[in-house]
């Protein structure tokens, strides 16, 4: 037997969650075209993964690397992870389908597409080095019809929103998305979402939510979420799952009962987790939901009205965010890159001004909304929740890089990290569960999740997407401080058969794929 590679005496977790065992992996073109004693066949390269673990490429089920791939191809910050799939359009945002209406409501139009076939060909035609899922934005469909208006669409409005929702599930799309926190989001009642998701029912798509709060009403957002996938019969992806704020930390376990007993009556809901306290937001979201009505030139005419103005700063205070977070950092700003790293209280005492007064003035000198970190949770919650049977892992991070415009400002560290802190740190240091389930939640139950049923898994015929990493050495070291440094221990990568990373380094292959959803499935 000839192949065009051998990976010989690896570990093999194949992403069952089944013992490891050892053997050989061989990969013609595309895809794994033999597995177990390949002793006798020879490959143009061959790889001796002694002592490695061998496993399936790892599926990032919630990313925001929307456009990374656009502004720098060789993006690197999650193939250097071991993140062999992406799926982006999360938390209500996605680059399509979306109308010239919607396009005006955003500076940078023109990183958006009318149809999701449109944005799959933009990736395919420069290359992308991992492969790529869309999820559908139910905010920028909202944004496309209504704008960023404040009440509930009309019988006819909310048709045109279906018909965009179904041209995306059409192109190819996995699901919706849901950002209900974020305006337009914040203006959609459930009634709304539940009609959405009966359209994506029909294609057999997931519904993924950035729910409505994750911390005073934590509960009543789960149960909002729940009964979307019961009413449209659509399973249920909580992304991010978290609880916000010291008054709140113990409602994990209310939380993952509530998922337990969905579960029991026959509704597939599942969630995703970053492995940090820490999490990452937009100025413009600790403000008042009645402030974002009109979009981000209305919004900033507000804040030079000194009545309005006076409200916002009073209203920031009862904010989810505000309340719940024991530092706010600033992330990226652009207008002076000093204040990076400098929290709203440092930079408030700087400039003699309260910390709301602070990034009211801050997003005024922006022009719009400002990234920034903020510190919420407890330790031993996101332990909690992450030995839950229902979750994977996501970065909710974008694919970055060390260099260029995508290294710019002190990004939240999961960008470069998440997926080997969670298997360094918690899996293989702390023992939080198995090798074998640990790899699992980063491949096979995303991949099932999604509807991926020829990834996640290592097995003769399915697409060589592999990560051979040394178990001794996998590890995060991005830092709040100094997010832009990859991660150690991913010693080689394949992306559909191709060699992307080589000895901890990226080789500059880009076959990545921008991956279709199969309405069969």
């Amino acid at each position: 037997m000839d192949l065009n590679i051998i990976i010989r005496n690896g570990r093999i977790v194949d992403g069952t969650g089944n013992p490891w065992f050892k053997g050989d992996i061989g990969i013609t073109n595309e895809k794994i075209s033999g597995m177990g004693d390949l002793s006798k066949a020879k490959a143009d390269v061959e790889i001796n993964a002694k002592g490695l673990i061998v496993c399936p490429g790892f599926v990032d089920i919630h990313t925001h690397s929307d456009t990374s791939f656009i502004v720098n191809p060789k993006a690197d910050s999650k193939i250097r992870q071991g993140i062999t799939t992406e799926v982006v359009g999360n938390c209500g945002h996605s680059p399509a389908p979306i109308t010239e209406l919607g396009k005006s409501f955003h500076s940078k139009s023109d990183r958006y597409w009318n149809t999701v076939a449109e944005y799959y060909d933009r990736l395919e035609a420069k290359g992308i080095p991992v492969n790529v899922a869309l999820l559908i934005g139910h905010g920028t469909i909202r944004s496309s019809v209504l704008g960023f208006e404040a009440r509930e669409p009309n019988s006819k409005e909310l048709g045109l929103m279906k018909s965009l929702v179904e041209e995306g599930m059409k192109d190819g799309a996995f699901g919706l998305s849901s950002g209900l926190k974020y305006a337009p989001g914040v203006y959609a009642k459930t009634d709304e979402l539940i009609e959405l998701c009966k359209i994506v029912k029909k294609y057999n798509g997931i519904y993924a939510t950035h729910m409505r709060n994750q911390g005073d009403k934590l509960i009543e957002s789960v149960d909002e979420a729940i009964e979307i996938g019961n009413k449209s019969g659509v399973p249920v992806q909580i992304s991010h799952l978290k609880v916000k704020g010291r008054d709140n930390w113990g409602k994990a376990k209310n939380v993952l009962r509530l998922i337990d007993e969905a579960r029991e009556k026959g509704i597939d809901v599942t969630f995703d987790q970053y492995p940090y306290r820490a999490g990452s937001t937009g100025t413009w979201t600790i403000t008042p939901k009645w402030a974002r009505e009109g979009g981000r030139e209305s919004f900033l005419k507000r804040l030079k009205n000194p009545e309005e103005r006076e409200k916002i700063e009073k209203e920031i205070t009862e904010q989810e965010d505000w309340k719940g977070s024991e530092r706010i950092i600033i992330a990226k700003f652009e207008p002076d890159p000093s204040l990076e790293g400098k929290d709203l209280d440092e930079i408030g005492k700087m400039r003699g001004k309260t910390p709301q007064s602070v990034m009211c003035d801050l997003m005024l000198e922006a022009g719009g909304s400002i990234p920034t970190v903020h510190f919420y949770g407890w330790e031993e919650e996101v332990k909690e929740i992450m030995t839950h049977k229902a979750m994977m892992v996501g970065s909710d991070g974008s694919s970055l890089a060390s260099y260029g415009e995508l290294s710019r400002g002190k990004p939240h560290p999961r960008s470069y990290g998440a997926f080997t802190r969670f298997l360094g740190r918690y899996v293989l240091h702390k023992g939080v569960m198995s090798l074998e389930d640990g790899i699992r939640r980063m491949s096979s139950f995303p991949a099932r999740k999604i509807g991926l049923l020829d990834r996640g898994i290592l097995r003769t015929g399915m697409f060589a997407d592999i990560v051979i990493l040394d178990p001794k050495k996998v590890i995060d070291i991005a830092t709040y401080d100094n997010p832009h440094q990859y991660s150690k221990g991913i010693e080689y990568v394949f992306v559909n058969g191709t060699m992307a990373v080589k000895n901890e380094k990226l080789t500059g292959q880009l076959k990545g794929k921008a991956l279709k959803h199969s309405i069969t499935q």
